[in-house]
């Protein structure tokens, strides 16, 4: 089922994420993972729906606001501080809520991209208990239970829903930007608050209009707004070498003297205008990490590791904290002995086929009573034998991913 049919029939407005199934999902099992979303993680507010056109069941998922400020403190939020506090940004923390803006008016706090965030931080760690089984699946002590299910395909799909009047807003805002020709890598300085639409929470929302990145970073997250504020950034940066560039064009003469000395001239513009342009990227991306709360965020060695990731449980030596841990010898020693030996395997086999279509290609040409069609089989054998070894070698590919990089 394409979960556009979703997007567009939402029967609550209470909802951040929605979890759909295939429509031959049992009772049993939606029973059995709402039994355990409830217990395991009591913030989230789950509604069970079905859909009518399609017949199958999703899971509707919110959260309360008191339980989404606890979340956003799980998982370290960085939120603006109020003025007469210190400003700039800050991991939220419930203890000193009264410091950071807007927490008076939880339609502002938080924008629908950080409801979701947090909403998919908990889902995606909730972990099963020693012996726990769902039909045939048999989980690990502290095994991710959602990235499993949806890996078996119990699951059919996780994702936040869109806004539809909020995107329209987008659309207008970002369309009016480039009428105007304002640059989207351009920095506001205007309204800097937390306010603003995002995926899904139909909550209502008033704030002055900030800049077309602004607008996507709230609706789409930092990284997406990032990629679109380079992009800008980058457009904006050509004009320079396309303008210097015509010139030399207009001015150099038919000689070839001429046109080797352009060519220098203009390779030496390039390496200047190349490194202004990295050196105002890294002040300007900066100022957008800053802005956006990424320019300080923790290092990966202390961050949570991703929820797929199977080990056994130790105390770190570095942080002291509990984690999940798999021997280094045992991912090099699985790699040796079984991806490379399977790459090359699948390496060799591929350029045997095409010596083999190569030897064929030559056979027929050399029977020069063969129809024309004919001789284009070798060539039709080799298309269609790449067709289904990229298929089979992607799934290859999956499965010593999977294996060999926990």
């Amino acid at each position: 089922m394409s979960h556009k049919a979703w997007m567009k029939t939402v029967p609550t407005e209470n909802c951040d994420v929605l979890m759909t199934f295939p429509d031959t999902t049992d009772d049993h099992t939606l029973l059995w993972l709402l039994n355990h979303i409830r217990l395991g993680i009591p913030e989230l507010i789950v509604q069970v729906r079905h859909h009518k056109h399609t017949r199958v069941y999703a899971f509707f998922v919110t959260a309360t606001y008191e339980s989404l400020l606890r979340g956003a403190d799980e998982i370290g939020l960085r939120k603006p501080v109020k003025a007469e506090f210190g400003g700039g940004m800050r991991s939220f923390s419930c203890e000193e809520d009264y410091i950071y803006e807007n927490i008076e008016n939880e339609f502002y706090f938080f924008t629908s991209q950080e409801r979701q965030n947090i909403i998919r931080y908990w889902l995606e760690n909730l972990r099963a208990k020693q012996g726990e089984s769902l039909h045939n699946i048999h989980f690990l002590e502290g095994q991710p239970i959602i990235p499993e299910l949806a890996a078996r395909g119990v699951i059919q799909q996780v994702f936040p829903l869109h806004e539809q009047r909020i995107l329209k807003r987008l659309m207008k805002s970002w369309v009016q930007a480039v009428c105007e020709s304002q640059p989207l890598g351009k920095v506001s300085r205007g309204w800097h608050g937390g306010g603003g639409g995002g995926l899904g929470g139909s909550r209502p929302r008033s704030h002055p209009p900030s800049a077309p990145a602004d607008e996507i970073c709230d609706y789409f997250g930092v990284k997406i707004a990032m990629y679109f504020a380079w992009l800008g950034f980058y457009t904006s940066a050509m004009v320079y070498p396309a303008v210097f560039g015509s010139i030399l064009y207009t001015f150099t003469d038919s000689d070839q003297t001429s046109q080797d000395i352009c060519c220098v001239v203009f390779a030496i513009f390039n390496v200047i205008w190349a490194t202004f342009f990295l050196e105002e990227w890294k002040r300007r991306g900066a100022e957008f990490a800053y802005k956006w709360g990424t320019l300080d965020t923790p290092a990966e060695s202390i961050e949570e590791p991703r929820p797929q990731f199977r080990g056994i449980k130790r105390i770190s030596p570095v942080t002291s904290a509990e984690e999940f841990y798999y021997p280094p010898w045992k991912r090099l020693l699985f790699q040796c002995l079984v991806s490379l030996p399977v790459c090359l395997a699948c390496l060799s086999f591929v350029f045997l086929l095409m010596l083999g279509c190569f030897q064929l290609q030559e056979f027929v040409l050399s029977i020069q009573e063969l129809p024309r069609i004919i001789r284009f089989l070798p060539k039709i054998v080799l298309a269609v034998i790449i067709t289904a070894c990229d298929e089979v070698y992607k799934k290859i590919a999956y499965w010593l991913n999977d294996m060999g990089a926990w």
